[in-house]
């Protein structure tokens, strides 16, 4: 399984890095959320738009959809024919109001929706089984646990508060992508920050093989080093921050 981190920002850009994308090739390619940007990130990939049919929305907020629309009409002049597209509870709703706003790209793409209650989980999507569980926001949102027959799990944390639960539901993953919004003068609900998320690694009982850090404000812009300090005063883990472009095998990370 590889992994690419086609955009590791936030609602606020900085230039520098995408709103939140990632890409799972496996079997079959799986487009994780498409904020802003994530579809030129996707482009620079060798699987392109064009190869991207299966899209996952960890929930609806701007920057993690706001290029479903682009994604949609790039795939269609492209002369691809259907997107699949999951999500948690309301996501036919938020596609099906694109498409209100978008009248010209109606009918353009043959569309499968489908609403995801974690309840049901886990779910067979792009030759993964994802498992999901509801996270701590300020709208429902999904986290999602990939695995395949063969090499170890991967676990996004979507956008969420620092949960035990969370990393619990990571137990056993090669890598736990996770939320780490502000650092921690920032007075923030709904996302951690590095010393609560450091706490919760450390507490939590489960083996998490590397944690990397996204969906980056522009308040952390400059202090990498002082919010892994932050995240080391109590979790002595492998834990980085990923970077707009970056790729892994995940099958040789050892975590």
């Amino acid at each position: 399984m590889e992994l690419t981190f086609l955009g590791t920002g936030s609602a606020m850009p900085t230039g520098e890095r995408f709103q939140t994308g990632l890409l799972f090739e496996g079997s079959e390619p799986l487009l994780v959320d498409c904020g802003s940007g994530a579809l030129h990130g996707l482009a620079r990939t060798s699987v392109g738009y064009e190869g991207a049919e299966t899209l996952l929305l960890t929930h609806h907020h701007l920057d993690h959809v706001s290029d479903i629309p682009a994604l949609m009409k790039a795939r269609w002049l492209a002369g691809a024919e259907s997107l699949t597209i999951y999500g948690p509870p309301g996501t036919g709703d938020l596609i099906e109001g694109m498409l209100d706003t978008h009248e010209y790209m109606q009918d353009r793409l043959d569309l499968q929706v489908t609403d995801l209650d974690p309840e049901d989980a886990p779910f067979e999507i792009a030759g993964f089984e994802v498992d999901a569980m509801e996270t701590r926001h300020s709208m429902q949102c999904l986290a999602y646990r990939f695995e395949r027959e063969s090499g170890p799990p991967v676990v996004f944390s979507g956008d969420s508060e620092a949960l035990e639960e969370l990393v619990e539901f990571a137990d056993g993953a090669a890598v736990l992508i996770h939320d780490c919004s502000f650092p921690d003068d920032v007075d923030v609900s709904n996302h951690p920050t590095p010393s609560q998320l450091g706490r919760v690694l450390a507490d939590a009982d489960a083996e998490v093989g590397r944690v990397y850090l996204t969906h980056l404000y522009p308040h952390t812009d400059g202090r990498h080093e002082e919010m892994l300090e932050s995240i080391a005063d109590s979790y002595d883990g492998d834990v980085r921050f990923a970077n707009d472009g970056m790729t892994l095998d995940i099958s040789s990370t050892g975590g």
